[in-house]
């Protein structure tokens, strides 16, 4: 992988930039491999209210970048090319097996393929891979703008989509070893994420510990009505109602039931 920008920005995995705009000049580019970024329009990626001087510094930066490309690999600063025109701007050429997000994307569309179709090995197998493609929260490291938290919220959606797919295969293919507690870490991250209480709740279910099942419904029930003041979904009802019964079949046919219409 020669770009990798799920979490900290690397080049050839140990090349790290110090300089923050140069960070975020990259990584705008790599968003949109080779397609054009227009100074301007960087001006506005890169500042919510750009300087006077942001051409000025975006020309500096972009010859200290090149600088930086070819220290971690001679050449390399040969793959960003300068666009005359109308407008003047940059683009860098990268194919999508060298960018580690295309590849993520890509994964998660092929083992959620593979999930719905039921080839939960297979399923399993991807998204595991797809998800250690994140080395950390995207964006951590670059300028807190409109335009970059966008796409910081975009990448964490679907990282957790993708983990709500993985936590999914894998309880059907009743491999639940250390599962509830992958499950929590994730649950951490993001308490909101419906779908993942009631995955949790079914862990329990299935491994027949009603109790603990029902504990973690209450948890899910004071975040969704303490926290947000939303009422309690039907799904998450059924999985309670699962759980006082000690049924576990019942349990995974409601986690199995739910739609995988994500694309």
């Amino acid at each position: 992988m020669l770009f990798r920008i799920l979490g900290h920005l690397r080049i050839r995995e140990e090349l790290e930039l110090r300089s923050p705009l140069r960070r975020a000049i990259l990584t705008a580019l790599l968003l949109r491999p080779g397609r054009p970024v227009g100074m301007t329009e960087l001006a506005e990626l890169l500042w919510d209210d750009p300087p006077s001087s942001a051409l000025a510094n975006l020309r500096s930066h972009f010859t200290g970048l090149r600088r930086d490309l070819d220290r971690a690999q001679p050449g390399l600063s040969r793959r960003i090319t300068t666009c005359r025109g109308s407008q003047s701007g940059y683009r860098i050429e990268a194919g999508p097996n060298e960018i580690d997000l295309p590849t993520f994307v890509d994964a998660s569309r092929q083992g959620r393929n593979l999930l719905a179709r039921g080839e939960l090995d297979g399923a399993i197998a991807i998204l595991e891979g797809a998800v250690t493609l994140w080395r950390g929260p995207f964006g951590q490291d670059l300028p807190v703008t409109r335009w970059f938290d966008a796409h910081a919220t975009g990448l964490r959606n679907g990282r957790l989509d993708t983990y709500e797919d993985l936590f999914t295969a894998l309880l059907m293919a009743g491999r639940t070893e250390m599962l509830s507690y992958r499950i929590e870490t994730v649950v951490a991250e993001a308490p909101y994420r419906q779908r993942l209480w009631e995955l949790l709740a079914a862990v329990y279910c299935v491994q027949g510990d009603a109790v603990s099942a029902l504990s973690v419904l209450n948890r899910c029930r004071a975040v969704l009505v303490e926290d947000l003041g939303l009422d309690v979904p039907p799904s998450v009802e059924a999985m309670r109602g699962a759980a006082l019964t000690w049924d576990s079949e019942e349990a995974l046919r409601l986690i199995t039931r739910a739609p995988l219409a994500r694309s």
